[in-house]
């Protein structure tokens, strides 16, 4: 038997557009189905850690719903909540009891956070977080919902990737909603 330890995972799982966008072209999100079929639970199980930049943390780090919001959405920002959030911004500083910032050094730290024991972490974004994950080889798993809606126009959800990356498809899912769950894993041969 083994005594290695798994290295953690970083798992970009996102919402976006069938043409390729996460948010409208005045950061609208309202396209979103929160689908409680696409048992969001499960994945939120599996991560201890989530990884945002500054912008996104503002918008949703804390987010709480409203009272008219579904019990599975109440329940799932319940869980977000209780997860470790790490902020990564080079505005803001410090620490707090809500979110760990960090500043610079961002391949450094979270090859650190890779390789300490626990679940996966969550690539959350927002799209320029994204990008730099990308761009140091940092995700290990594309987890995409694909919506059923084009907007023309918003926020793309891949921008300045500097090497194409090759993908190996692992898992497809469909749901009433019109979502089609994509997982892939970047395929390091």
């Amino acid at each position: 038997m083994s005594t290695e330890l798994k290295r953690r995972r970083v798992i970009l799982d996102l919402a976006v557009t069938l043409d390729g966008f996460i948010e409208g072209k005045n950061g609208e999100v309202d396209w979103c189905i929160m689908d409680s079929d696409m048992e969001f639970i499960n994945f939120l199980n599996q991560i201890d850690k989530i990884l945002y930049g500054r912008k996104s943390y503002d918008l949703w780090g804390q987010f709480t719903p409203e009272k008219e919001d579904t019990e599975n959405e109440k329940e799932i920002w319940e869980v977000v909540r209780s997860k470790q959030k790490y902020v990564f911004s080079r505005k803001q500083k410090g620490t707090d009891n809500k979110a760990i910032c960090i500043n610079n050094q961002r391949l450094e730290e979270v090859n650190k956070l890779k390789n300490k024991p626990g679940r996966d972490i969550w690539l959350y974004g927002g799209a320029n977080l994204i990008t730099s994950f990308i761009n140091f080889g940092l995700v290990d798993e594309f987890r995409l919902s694909v919506h059923p809606v084009i907007l023309g126009e918003g926020k793309p959800l891949f921008i300045d990737i500097q090497e194409r990356l090759n993908l190996k498809l692992v898992n497809t899912r469909s749901f009433s909603s019109g979502v089609v769950q994509l997982i892939y894993h970047l395929n390091r041969d």
